[in-house]
């Protein structure tokens, strides 16, 4: 292959990039000519063979018509047919793309999950792993009883020796880490203990790529409606107060709201965990998602939100965490982490690098009306780590101004003086950004919307963390010698306190949830004061806790009313002992 012939696509490439979200009279019909002669062409570098891709999924997901759509479409479909990406092959690994390896230290969950559904594939990635000797420890538990001779005197790696075990029989394919992992399962049932014992290993894994590993390239919920973009991209930036309140995302009609179940939910929740797995990430939400507690979401221009809650006994103890992935068009171009209580929601907002500079702040605004919405928040609170605290690429991006400019604000009074002098600078001199040390230092404390009257009993301020704080020091008085840590006889003085007389009709996980719940129950101040309606109420709520929707929880909590003040008093009493 010639230079020449290598070289085919670079200016086409480099067009097409500067014209990708361009929409509007004249530009379909240049973009299907660029397209067809990318179809013909052999890039020259692994990093031209990324930017088409780039290409591909972004048109994907931002289509002008159906012919480019199935220009798109063909050609994503025989991506990694390509030449030119099995050149380049090994430089491209980790980026995603079809036919590409995958290298991450996934969670115990993740990790389990691909050993079950390629357990040819699943490789431990050896020269990654930092301490081979923490493995080597929990070799007998994975081999037969004959072994343990060999293992006790023989020192081979346990590389070799997980080879040796796993044998090369053609019928029963497993790589090395789909065979560790399935049998340490089996030595150790308890899910809990199990992930806890592969995390605390730090193991790296290696996923090779097959035709139906998770792939960017393949992408995309089967089904879903497509909108085509005639008209240039609504870049504004949207009033939040005013939309949320009582402009047009004020409220979600019942159509736009869709409850799944069945194949349809655990579509949406492989696709979810897939998208995680293909950008080297692991999101708790989605690694314990409940095909029980998903709904769509679907707002205007192909926009969608699958709102996924959290399996009852992956459930937190007081807030309630929900993953949203965000579909354009059926393509996962990011995903929006939420936490909710008190009317408010903790909110962690993500856009897949493809898809940044587009839309993000109308998305970002149809994100916080689907909160609304389900949770009923009238509140929400960014924590440090979104403004970039400990996190450079939300630094790099300049995330603070980004929320500051729909309308989020500090209460550190420090942060507060940090900002006034910042905007006054920039009054005076509208060139002027924020260096990144004053960013490191403005993304040190919470910010804060209210759609209402500014508020302190808001997820960020009430100080959650002193309840565990306060059932530690209940638990250790009252219960110091029981090896059940009290929780037979929190749970009985409970449901007398609530006027419960048996938990026999409640499902298991919402009796798992009243057991967990009893402690905070004993600690809640007043509680006696409580009207009989009212301590009743509590015990709905916290049968919610281990129901089908986690939202309901959040519903009934926030509609009760004594408890959001009585928790929250609790928590504050609690926080300096």
């Amino acid at each position: 292959m010639t230079v020449q012939r290598m070289n085919s696509g670079r200016l086409p490439l480099a067009e097409l990039e500067g014209i990708r979200a361009e929409f509007g009279p004249g530009w379909p019909e240049r973009k299907r000519t660029l397209l067809a002669r990318l179809a013909r062409a052999r890039l020259g570098s692994a990093r031209a063979v990324a930017r088409l891709h780039e290409l591909l999924v972004f048109l994907r997901a931002y289509p002008d018509d159906r012919e480019i759509l199935r220009q798109v479409e063909t050609l994503l479909a025989t991506f990694d047919h390509r030449p030119d990406l099995r050149c380049f092959r090994a430089a491209l690994a980790d980026t995603g793309i079809a036919g590409t390896a995958i290298t991450f230290p996934f969670f115990a969950e993740t990790a389990w999950r691909l050993a079950e559904r390629f357990p040819d594939r699943l490789a431990i990635a050896w020269d990654a792993v930092a301490d081979p000797a923490r493995l080597e420890r929990w070799l007998p538990f994975v081999a037969h009883p004959a072994e343990a001779p060999g293992l006790d005197e023989i020192a081979w790696s346990p590389g070799e020796w997980l080879d040796r075990m796993r044998g090369r029989m053609p019928d029963v394919a497993q790589a090395d880490a789909a065979f560790f992992l399935r049998r340490l399962r089996a030595a150790i049932p308890d899910s809990f203990l199990f992930e806890r014992v592969v995390d605390d290993l730090e193991l790296t894994f290696r996923l090779t790529a097959g035709p139906a590993t998770p792939a960017r390239t393949r992408e995309r919920l089967g089904g879903a409606p497509v909108a085509f973009h005639a008209a240039p991209l609504r870049r504004g930036r949207p009033d939040l107060k005013q939309e949320l309140s009582r402009g047009p995302l004020g409220t979600l009609r019942p159509s736009q709201v869709e409850a799944l179940s069945g194949r349809s939910a655990s579509r949406i929740l492989a696709l979810a965990r897939d998208a995680m797995v293909t950008r080297g990430r692991d999101l708790d939400a989605f690694a314990y998602g409940s095909v029980d507690d998903i709904r769509l979401v679907t707002w205007d221009d192909g926009l969608q939100f699958a709102v996924i809650g959290v399996r009852p006994e992956r459930r937190l103890l007081l807030e309630a965490v929900y993953a949203f992935l965000t579909l354009k068009n059926g393509v996962p171009i990011g995903y929006v982490l939420n936490s909710a209580l008190f009317g408010s929601a903790e909110i962690a907002f993500n856009v897949f690098e493809t898809f940044r500079g587009v839309e993000a702040a109308q998305v970002y605004a149809r994100a916080l009306a689907t909160v609304r919405q389900i949770f009923s928040a009238s509140a929400f609170t960014i924590f440090p780590y979104q403004l970039g605290d400990g996190n450079d690429e939300a630094l790099d991006s300049g995330a603070w101004w980004f929320y500051q400019k729909l309308g989020f604000r500090p209460r550190e009074p420090k942060v507060v003086t940090l900002m006034n002098r910042e905007l006054a600078q920039l009054a005076r001199d509208p060139s002027h950004r924020s260096t990144r040390a004053t960013l490191a230092r403005l993304a040190r404390e919470n910010v804060f919307l209210h759609l209402g009257r500014e508020r302190r009993d808001v997820i960020g301020e009430v100080p959650l963390p002193a309840v565990g704080i306060a059932a530690t020091a209940l638990l250790s008085r009252r219960f110091p010698a029981a090896l059940d840590r009290g929780d037979r006889a929190c749970a009985k003085e409970a449901r007398t306190r609530l006027g419960i007389a048996t938990l026999a009709a409640w499902s298991r996980s919402e009796r798992a949830a009243f057991h967990r719940w009893a402690p905070v129950v004993l600690l809640l101040p007043g509680l006696d004061r409580w009207s009989r309606s009212e301590r009743a109420a509590l015990g709905d709520v916290i049968r919610a806790k281990g129901g089908r929707r986690e939202s309901d929880f959040v519903q009934l909590f926030d509609a009760h009313p004594r408890l959001p003040a009585a928790l929250a008093l609790l928590a504050r009493r609690s926080e300096n002992t």
